[in-house]
């Protein structure tokens, strides 16, 4: 018998100096040989930590034992049981802060790496092109309307589904995917080989999208319920308002919010102008301030679309950063500059109203803050110029509001995101529910999607008891 290996097999990517010039997938996935041994490093322990730190709730011994039985169907299948998006979930996902962080080979060297092997069983399944089973409904299946097509959403219409509820989605965008299709870079998310197929899957079960559809002007809630035959409805419209630092020049020519900016590129396909119709200008010098995973996903992509400097501006320093690791180690091996430690005060423009700069400000860490964090200061006298043509704001998006403004009855908060159950999703209003980003603000794809499966039980609970 080999001896245990305290490492992580490695994941097979294209080189820095390559993928910093093109949009293809960074990770290359483990092949079938490498996704058998990194299985074989799973203990198989009796009480397993690993499955506790899953949102969805997989069994991730019993999947990772099919792989290694080479039992490649069983694995997923398993998978499958918990995860409606399994391929999108195991690229991602931040498992080095969920079931990996639980894995006990950690305590001594590296975790296995779950995600990595969810990501393989997935990918191995898509390439087979298998059709998928058609839920057939009973005549009088209950009705429930899914308002967005994002994480949250998609887990919750593939959950209720199963379960025989007639299932419609509402997506106030051209494209179902939410954050999946917005957000996150083609270089981290494939859109056609991967979201778009886990999208078609959960349609071939019998789930229907209606795209182009903005619940609160097309419908109300209430009008959903009443006269559109509904018997519940879940809210999961995410967290796609931007914010920004409000301070002076940020309505100058060349400074973008991030979601404005990723948008442009991935759903509308600007990195591929002028096939598509997109136009996105990036300029030689860029600076994208914030310090999280849409901020390297900014930083990356700017690079990507030709800018000769990025800067990532972030007023902590790099044990602060709240972007995964494994981004931040990409971003760095790119070549994207760190100015850590810096905030901006001011957007400097020229005479044509155009930025020429960002003035900054050195900043030192206190004492702790409520996050945890330690707190920034400012370093009296320390302001000074980086000379940039675009500035992407990456600090973070607030909820929409036209769904929760049109809906009496349903309570907001004072940051305007939805009061709902943390463990059935339900609000204040009887029958709807509401879960992910749009009730917890900004956090990952795998938590509102947590969010949304519990949602599903919730209204089938409800349901069943009406």
């Amino acid at each position: 018998m080999m001896a245990l290996s305290l490492k992580k097999h490695p994941m097979p990517e294209q080189a820095p100096e390559v993928r910093a010039h093109n949009f293809e997938e960074v990770a290359l996935g483990y092949d079938e040989e490498t996704a058998v041994a990194e299985a074989e490093r799973c203990l198989h322990c009796k009480i397993p930590q690993c499955r506790k730190g899953c949102p969805v709730g997989i069994d991730i011994p019993e999947f990772i034992a099919k792989i290694k039985e080479r039992d490649f169907d069983g694995a997923i299948a398993k998978i499958k049981e918990s995860s409606s998006l399994p391929a999108i979930c195991g690229r991602v996902c931040p498992q080095e802060n969920q079931c990996e962080k639980y894995c006990v080979l950690a305590n001594k060297g590296e975790a296995v790496a779950i995600g990595r092997l969810e990501r393989f069983a997935a990918d191995r399944e898509m390439a087979q092109n298998r059709p998928v089973e058609p839920i057939h409904y009973a005549e009088d299946a209950k009705k429930v309307a899914v308002i967005g097509a994002g994480p949250a959403g998609l887990a919750c219409a593939g959950d209720l589904a199963r379960k025989g509820y007639r299932v419609t989605i509402f997506e106030a965008l051209h494209t179902a995917g939410g954050v999946l299709s917005y957000g996150i870079p083609e270089f981290r998310l494939p859109k056609e080989k991967i979201v778009k197929k886990e999208i078609s899957n959960l349609e071939a079960m019998g789930v229907k999208i209606e795209l182009d559809s903005v619940i609160g002007q097309l419908y109300t809630v209430d009008e959903l319920m009443q006269e559109e035959g509904f018997d519940a409805v879940f809210v999961g419209t995410g967290a796609g308002l931007p914010r920004f630092m409000e301070i002076p020049g940020e309505n100058l020519n060349g400074v973008y919010s991030a979601n404005e900016f990723l948008t442009r590129c991935n759903l509308m396909k600007a990195y591929q102008f002028p096939k598509y119709g997109t136009p996105i200008r990036v300029g030689k010098k860029v600076a994208v301030v914030g310090g999280g995973n849409v901020a390297m996903d900014a930083a990356r992509t700017a690079l990507r679309l030709g800018a000769e400097h990025v800067y990532i501006v972030y007023r902590r320093g790099e044990e602060e950063l709240p972007a995964r690791r494994e981004e931040v180690l990409h971003a760095k091996a790119e070549g994207i500059d760190f100015r850590l430690l810096n905030n901006p005060v001011e957007v400097v423009g020229d005479d044509k109203g155009w930025v020429k700069a960002i003035r900054c400000i050195k900043m030192e860490l206190g004492e702790p803050d409520a996050s945890g964090r330690r707190s920034p200061k400012a370093v009296e006298g320390s302001e000074f110029d980086l000379e940039v043509d675009t500035v992407v704001m990456a600090i973070g998006q607030g909820p929409n509001p036209i769904v929760a403004s049109t809906t009496p009855g349903m309570e907001t908060n004072k940051r305007g995101n939805i009061v709902a159950d943390p463990e059935t999703g339900a609000t204040t209003k009887p029958g709807v529910f509401a879960g992910g980003d749009i009730v917890t603000g900004a956090a990952t794809v795998i938590l509102a999607m947590g969010a949304g499966k519990k949602a599903a039980a919730a209204i089938d609970e409800y349901l069943k008891n009406k």
